[in-house]
C-alpha cells in the first residue's frame, strides 16, 4: 500500500482506477499536443520518488494517437537504469503505426529484464468481441501474476485461442489492408479538423484524433454532450483521459469514411451554431 505508479497521460481510463483498487498510488506524468503529446525523460525525471515502482507507458495511445520515438524510448531507459522501476509497456495499437515502424522499450538494452510488455488482438485483428490478450516480461513477475489471474479468470475461451492461431498464421495482408485505410481516414480527418477550426495534432498510430475545441469556450463534457444531443455526433471528452485532457475531445476514426465526413460537417455546424450564439450575445 502505497507504492507509486507513473501513469502518462492522457491516456487509457483504467489504469489509474486499477492502480487505486491495488492499494497503489497513481501518479500523472502530463504530456502536451506541444511536445505530440510524448513522454520525456525531464518529465518522467521530476516525478519519481523513493516509493515509485512502475511506470506504464501506454503508445501508441489511446485517445491521442501519439508515439514514441527510438530516441524517447532510450532517454526514458537511461533514467530507469538507476532505479528500480518497472515498466509496463501497453503495446496494443502496435501495429497501426503510421510513420515507420513501431518502437518498444523492450528493444533499448536493458530493458527487456524490467518491462511487461501487454499486447492483444483486439485491435490489430478486429477481435475486440474475443477477449484475448497476453503479456510477456520477466519470469519471476509473471509466475506471481499467474496466481492472481488463474484465480480472477481461469483462462481465455479455447475458441478465442483458435481464433488467434488462426489470425497470426494468415491474416497479416488483412492487418496491412486496414492500416492503409486507417491512415487514409486519419490524414482525412486531421486536415478537415484543422480546417474547420480545431486545433489537431497529427497522430502517428492507433485510431485516434485529439483535436483541441478550447477555442470554443465550453468544456469538453459540454462540448460533447451538446454535439451528442444536438447533432447526434458520438465524441468522448478528453478529461474522461486524464486532467491534462480538458480543453480536448478524442474522436475515433475506425468508422466509415462516409461516416465520418457527415460527423465533420455537423461538427462543422455545431461551430456555426456556437459563433452565432456567442455573437448574438455580444
Amino acid at each position: 500500500p502505497g507504492d507509486e505508479v507513473l501513469v502518462v497521460e492522457p491516456s487509457f481510463v483504467c489504469y489509474s482506477p486499477i492502480v487505486s483498487l491495488c492499494g497503489g498510488v497513481p501518479v500523472s506524468l502530463q504530456t502536451t499536443a506541444e511536445n505530440e503529446f510524448r513522454l520525456t525523460a525531464d518529465m518522467l525525471r521530476e516525478k519519481i520518488t523513493p516509493r515509485t515502482k512502475l511506470l506504464i507507458l501506454p503508445f501508441p495511445n489511446n485517445p491521442t494517437g501519439a508515439v514514441m520515438r527510438r530516441e524517447d524510448l532510450e532517454a526514458i531507459a537511461e533514467v530507469l537504469r538507476g532505479t528500480d522501476i518497472m515498466v509496463l509497456s501497453d503495446e496494443i495499437y502496435s501495429e497501426l503505426t503510421y510513420s515507420g515502424v513501431h518502437s518498444s522499450i523492450v528493444q533499448i538494452e536493458g530493458m527487456k529484464e524490467r518491462t511487461l510488455l501487454v499486447n492483444g488482438f483486439s485491435k490489430a485483428f478486429s477481435m475486440t468481441g474475443w477477449r484475448l490478450g497476453y503479456v510477456a516480461g520477466p519470469e519471476p513477475v509473471i509466475s506471481q501474476m499467474l496466481k492472481v489471474h488463474q484465480y480472477a479468470i481461469m483462462s481465455s475461451p479455447t475458441v478465442s485461442q483458435y481464433a488467434a492461431i488462426e489470425a497470426l498464421e494468415n491474416c497479416e495482408s488483412d492487418v496491412a489492408k486496414m492500416r492503409d485505410e486507417y491512415d487514409m481516414r486519419r490524414r482525412y480527418l486531421v486536415k478537415a479538423l484543422n480546417d474547420i477550426g480545431l486545433t489537431c495534432f497529427e497522430p502517428m498510430g492507433a485510431f485516434y484524433v485529439f483535436p483541441c475545441i478550447k477555442s470554443t469556450g465550453l468544456s469538453s463534457e459540454v462540448f460533447c454532450e451538446r454535439l451528442l444531443y444536438e447533432y447526434n455526433v458520438a465524441v468522448v471528452p478528453g478529461n474522461a483521459f486524464g486532467e491534462c485532457g480538458e480543453g480536448y475531445i478524442r474522436i475515433s476514426y475506425a468508422y466509415s469514411l462516409k461516416h465520418i465526413m457527415t460527423a465533420i460537417e455537423r461538427i462543422k455546424e455545431f461551430l456555426a451554431a456556437l459563433d452565432k450564439q456567442r455573437n448574438g450575445e455580444q
